[in-house]
């Protein structure tokens, strides 16, 4: 495993309390001042470690058999140790998981875990399929498979019913909402029945993946697998909904003003934040994905992510150009 004082700098010192303290390396990147007193300071107990800088408050952990947080592989990277070599000390230590650890993380899911209610959706919808060309051709403009995903139609019905795509909200496999999608050209476009604290998209993570991207719309999430909150807000709930993923959390807003109040709240949460500089004509993630491809969408997105406060809102003046 790796030996994490091998990768503090040279000048540092060991306290009588088993500190080894040295400048810190985190205080630029969250938008502070340098530390050029010596308050960071990491204290190791065998392969586990523990990690606070007493200038800007930054706290990072890590513990043999689990899965390397956000913040410790972030203090790692700040250290000099490059993203492959993070993935794999991860890996490494997942392979010393015991039952005990299984049965810590089951616990602590369990306790962080949000019930909803059962929703039960309309009789008349039924799965969309291949021969309703009109809504196929519709998913197919928004770039989007229309087998990928369990969406339905009703277009037997008359009026307004017969011209919408239905996307069920599930979660745990269990359906507890869902976004109407009208295709006529009257208002509202969309009609949501949605949870209090309800995020779109978790049962479409995978339990490898290290980070989670958050959106606001539901094809934005459709597109990249990713979370949406369904506004450009994130309330107190849905962040500890997605807190619990235990994943790196990168938020792109919608590239308009009103993105601008996701941006700060993603701040507050200490979440990190990606404004790529995509084409004038791009207002979405969904937007993105039909221009540069899935592909060069998500690596643009992971390329400008930041957690610097003063890189964030830098980045954030680019939504008013």
């Amino acid at each position: 495993m790796l030996d994490i004082v091998s990768l503090l700098p040279k000048k540092h010192k060991r306290t009588a309390s088993g500190w080894l303290s040295f400048n810190a390396v985190c205080c630029q990147h969250v938008g502070e001042r340098p530390d050029t007193r010596q308050r960071g300071g990491i204290r190791p107990e065998g392969n586990n470690w523990s990690y606070h800088c007493f200038n800007c408050g930054y706290t990072a952990s890590f513990t043999l058999g689990r899965t390397l947080s956000f913040k410790a592989r972030k203090l790692l990277s700040w250290l000099g140790v490059d993203s492959s070599t993070i993935s794999v000390i991860n890996l490494d230590s997942l392979k010393h998981k015991d039952l005990n650890t299984v049965a810590e993380e089951r616990a602590l899911r369990k306790i962080t875990k949000i019930e909803f209610t059962d929703y039960e959706l309309p009789k008349e919808l039924r799965l969309l399929s291949s021969e309703d060309q009109q809504f196929v051709d519709y998913l197919n403009s928004r770039g989007l498979d229309y087998r990928a995903y369990p969406y339905m139609v009703s277009p037997d019905e008359t009026g307004r019913q017969s011209n919408r795509i239905v996307i069920p909200y599930t979660y745990d496999g269990r359906i507890v909402g869902s976004s109407s999608r009208y295709l006529d050209d009257k208002k509202p476009k969309y009609i949501n029945e949605q949870q209090p604290g309800y995020v779109f998209g978790v049962d479409l993570q995978q339990e490898h993946w290290t980070q989670a991207i958050v959106v606001e719309g539901v094809f934005d999430a459709l597109s990249i697998n990713g979370l949406a909150v369904l506004h450009n807000t994130i309330n107190d709930k849905q962040a500890q909904l997605i807190n619990s993923l235990q994943k790196e959390i990168i938020v792109v807003p919608d590239r308009d003003r009103a993105g601008v109040t996701i941006i700060n709240r993603a701040v507050e949460l200490g979440w990190s934040v990606s404004i790529p500089p995509w084409d004038p004509t791009i207002k979405d993630v969904n937007d993105a994905v039909l221009y540069y491809g899935l592909v060069g969408t998500l690596m643009s997105i992971m390329q400008h992510k930041e957690s610097s406060k003063i890189k964030i809102e830098m980045a954030k003046k680019k939504l008013y150009v």
